[in-house]
């Protein structure tokens, strides 16, 4: 079977850095609130019943099998603020596994208790960006792509406050490749290939492709891309009109266990590349409610993802119905590893991988720009 060719693949983070250019004057001229630049006053934190050690965990901490931070069941528990708020979080879907601690706290009430109002509005990350640096929103629940770096790097006062999960040991959502006569997972060459992805150059996965690329003799600058439709890239590969593609769950089963095909890696374990991201709403005007939705997702994820969640199958078929999908599409993939922290140097490594990429202009950003972590450990109670 052949597949029809397709044009080579266009990022569409030159788009969104021309977006985000354009909506910087609009912004900074919009955006009100107290000087992003001015310190902050010093926040009290207290020690939190049921968070303990277990609930941070070193953030230098990269090793694949690191247990990710845990409260007790039910824990931290509710602190309901004085004055009822309303906060609206874009998210590029619903449907997917990462969006679920959101949406259980949603059915849970788990947000009520902390006397929020959370809407769930679906925008793609840098159609958000400038509603959210300007205020329009209050969160957004995605990753520090290339354009969330470019909009930083352009004035925005965004950062990323906690983290969503990592794969389980057993996922293997990532790249794969076609084999050759001969080749095996270590000896296969992506030098001079066509790769089929459905996510632009501009996106997170661009870290672990980089890894994966320069672990079989080849740079991203050495590869074709060609984007595709969430149908098409499974066809692309088995079809033989790429050589390998970025497969995402379930769609990864399809090919799994057949020698014809072998997985060269995926997003790393212990390390989240996504979550949640706050702009002058929560950080400068309000931090009160950006702790407080962080304490009500903290407690979701203790209370409901600790574990294999997936043991549970009256859970599974409860999650299935909040995100709409089969119940056996959810059963047939590992678990995630729901994991609210962010570890150090991830940003480094991404920005390093963009740059490779061509779609983040600039010098490097330090960690403190994009990454803010008090929140979370004031959830928690943890001390830094």
């Amino acid at each position: 079977m052949r597949t029809r060719p397709r044009p080579r693949f266009r990022p569409r983070a030159t788009v969104a850095v021309a977006a985000l250019t354009a909506a910087l004057a609009l912004t900074a001229g919009c955006a009100a609130g107290p000087d992003p630049a001015a310190p902050a006053k010093p926040r009290t934190i207290k020690a939190v019943r049921g968070c303990g050690a277990p609930s941070w965990t070193d953030p230098a901490d990269l090793s694949p099998g690191r247990a990710p931070a845990r409260c007790a069941k039910g824990t931290p528990a509710p602190a309901p603020l004085t004055r009822h708020r309303t906060l609206t979080v874009a998210t590029g879907t619903l449907s997917a596994e990462y969006v679920a601690p959101l949406r259980v706290a949603l059915a849970k009430g788990e947000f009520r208790k902390e006397g929020l109002d959370v809407r769930l509005k679906v925008l793609p990350t840098p159609d958000a960006l400038p509603l959210l640096a300007k205020g329009d929103l209050d969160a957004l629940w995605a990753a520090p792509e290339a354009a969330v770096v470019n909009g930083v790097n352009g004035g925005f006062d965004i950062r990323w406050v906690a983290g969503n999960f990592s794969p389980g040991p057993k996922s293997r959502s990532g790249l794969w490749v076609r084999l050759k006569n001969g080749q095996n997972a270590s000896s296969a060459s992506l030098k001079g290939t066509t790769l089929g992805t459905m996510i632009g150059k501009g996106s997170v996965i661009m870290y672990p492709m980089d890894r994966a690329f320069a672990a079989h003799g080849a740079g991203l600058d050495s590869v074709t891309f060609q984007q595709l439709g969430s149908a098409d890239v499974l066809t692309a590969l088995t079809g033989g009109g790429v050589d390998s593609a970025w497969l995402l769950d379930p769609v990864w089963r399809q090919v799994d266990g057949n020698p014809q095909y072998a997985f060269l890696g995926g997003q790393p374990q212990g390390e989240p590349l996504g979550g949640a991201l706050y702009g002058p709403n929560l950080l400068q005007k309000d931090p009160d409610a950006g702790v407080a939705f962080l304490r009500a997702y903290i407690r979701t994820v203790n209370t409901y993802f600790a574990g294999d969640y997936k043991t549970d199958r009256a859970f599974v078929t409860e999650l299935a119905g909040l995100l709409k999908v089969d119940p056996k599409i959810l059963e047939s993939v590992p678990p995630l590893r729901m994991d609210w922290e962010i570890r150090k140097g991830t940003t480094d490594r991404l920005q390093r991988a963009y740059r490779d990429a061509g779609v983040t202009k600039g010098a490097p950003l330090p960690e403190n720009k994009l990454v803010d972590r008090d929140l979370y450990a004031e959830a928690v109670g943890h001390r830094p």
